[in-house]
Formats: C-alpha cells, structure tokens, sequence
C-alpha cells in the first residue's frame, strides 16, 4: 500500500470521531429528560391528595416512558460509541453494564427495536387508560402502529438470526 492511499485510509477510518459529538448531544438530551423526570415526580408527589387513581396511573406511566427513552438512549451511547467510535475500556468497572460485552450492530439493532416497542407498548396502554382518549381513529392508528413496530422487531431479530447462524456451504 502506498503512501497515499495509506493515508486516505487512515484519514478514513478517524472520520469515525465525527460521531463523537452526536453521543455527547444525546447525553444533553438525557440530562432534558432527569430535569423532565423530576418536575412530573414533584407534580406527582405533591398532587398525589388531589389526584384520582386514574390520574396517579397516567402520570407513573409518563415516568416510565421517560425512563424508557432514557434507557433507549443510554443503549444508543454506551453501545453506539462502543460498536462504531472507540472501546470504552470499562474492564474492572463492577457496574459495567451486561449487554455491553456482547455489543454489536446486530444485536444494538435488536435491542433499540425492543425499547422502541416496549416504549410503544407503554404509550398505547396510556391510550386505553386514559379516560379522555375517545378518537377511535387516533386508537386505531396507535395500535397499527404498535403492531407495525412488533412486527419489525421481529423482522430484524430474525434476519439477525439468520446472518449469524448462516454458515459457509461446504462441499460434501
């Protein structure tokens, strides 16, 4: 390999620290959702006399959406920057989280689609709860949508499946 083409391999494979700047945004994102997070419980808490059973419900499943999009994002940073900007080195660390040692495209894909739907799952369930959701139209499409999510879930879970366990054809 000659020199150029050395360099414009190594100039290349750098464009990766590009990203960088996009996980740290994402960490902003997370730090909007803790200052959210905490304002719906203050509402909670101290509303809690006021509120119906009803209400206490739809507000605990806003809380849990917010942490389920926070975890969706810690997943998109941990495992994105992992799989495609640089190793975190995190060996020794003892609340090293699990599924970062089996990272990769694959199974980031698999994961985020099962956040996704699992975010999805607890909006749709806020729609049957809440009382003031009449729109059959808004109630129809929401559940296609789930569906449609689920259905993709699965549809990448199996292709991943399939191209990891696809093995060379050997002659007989």
């Amino acid at each position: 390999m000659n020199y150029t083409s050395k360099s414009v391999a190594n100039f290349i494979f750098m464009s990766r620290w590009l990203q960088a700047p996009l996980y740290f945004g994402l960490m902003i994102i997370m730090c909007v959702y803790v200052y959210e997070f905490a304002l719906g419980l203050t509402h909670l808490v101290l509303g809690a006399n006021k509120l119906t059973e009803t209400g206490v419900m739809l507000l605990a499943l806003d809380l849990i959406d917010m942490v389920m999009i926070a975890n969706l994002l810690i997943m998109v940073i941990l495992g994105g920057y992992e799989t495609f900007v640089s190793r975190l080195n995190l060996q020794g660390q003892v609340d090293q989280p699990e599924w970062l040692d089996h990272v990769n495209a694959g199974t980031m894909k698999i994961k985020l689609a099962l956040a996704i739907v699992t975010i999805s799952s607890i909006h749709l369930l806020r729609t049957f709860i809440d009382p003031s959701q009449k729109d059959f139209y808004v109630v129809m499409w929401q559940v296609i949508i789930h569906l449609s999510l689920v259905i993709s879930a699965i549809a990448i879970a199996f292709t991943d499946k399939i191209m990891t366990n696809t093995k060379p054809h050997q002659p007989y």
